[in-house]
């Protein structure tokens, strides 16, 4: 019984040694997973962050594009009319624009509804009643 015993100890040992290792790599490994998941965040975020900028900075490219646009267009008209009734008419049909993009968008909005989830609200009602029906019964 002993050369059983001593025989037994050996395997046990290296099954606890084997699953020692494995739990230790099994860590380190899910370690070095992180670490390269924190590295490949940073990178993104650093060109998200840069991306989000140059986006900023076309939209301002544009706004002023707009602008000279707009001063293109009172000028152009100045050569027929005064510059102040040119720049009035340009500020009119910008304005009249403006409120008729305006009222699009407030009926967007209506058709959009409330903001809440109301299908999703009527559907856990439903289940809320369906459970509750259940569990009288």
């Amino acid at each position: 019984m002993t050369t059983i015993e001593q025989r037994s100890r050996p395997a046990d040992d290296s099954v606890g040694v084997l699953i020692s290792r494995a739990s230790q790599q099994i860590s380190e490994l899910v370690h070095q997973e992180m670490q390269l998941a924190r590295v490949e965040m940073t990178r993104k975020s650093k060109r998200y962050g840069t991306g989000g900028g140059l986006f900023g900075g076309a939209g301002l490219l544009g706004v002023l594009a707009a602008q000279a646009l707009v001063v293109a267009g009172i000028a152009a008209l100045a050569l027929m009319l005064p510059v102040w009734a040119s720049a009035l008419i340009i500020t009119a049909v910008l304005a009249a624009s403006a409120a008729v993009v305006a009222m699009a968008g407030k009926k967007q909005i209506t058709k959009a509804g409330t903001p809440a989830p109301e299908q999703t609200m009527e559907s856990l009602k439903a289940d809320v009643a369906a459970i509750r029906e259940k569990a009288h019964r």
